[in-house]
């Protein structure tokens, strides 16, 4: 019994004071307290070098042009945008007439 007692201490984690656990309570709140705010609009999500949308980007866009720091993507919203080559008639459509576009539409920012 007596050998772990002794082996207690590495087993457990450390007892933290009273002022310590009030620091720590103190900051988990005013991490949570941070106010955010949903904001609507329409940026288009950058090509990330993987090809995919890159659309935390736009999200920040979209929250500093309301004049927050930072924002989180909430909606998102794609089109296709061929070239006017597509409307000719007759022509075969080529993979490369279109791209599809991805657009933010709603961030939550802070």
């Amino acid at each position: 019994m007596g050998k772990l007692f002794d082996k207690l201490p590495s087993i457990l984690p450390p007892i933290k004071s009273p002022g310590e656990t009030a620091k720590d309570a103190g900051d988990a709140l005013s991490r949570l307290a941070k106010p955010s705010v949903m904001i609507t609009g329409r940026v288009s999500c950058p090509a990330s070098p993987n090809g995919a949308p890159d659309c935390k980007v736009a999200a920040d866009q979209l929250c500093q042009s309301k004049g927050y720091k930072e924002g989180k993507s909430l909606n998102a919203d794609s089109a296709e945008k061929c070239s006017a080559k597509v409307l000719i008639p007759g022509r075969q459509r080529k993979p490369d007439d279109c791209r599809t576009d991805t657009y933010v539409t709603r961030a939550l920012c802070q």
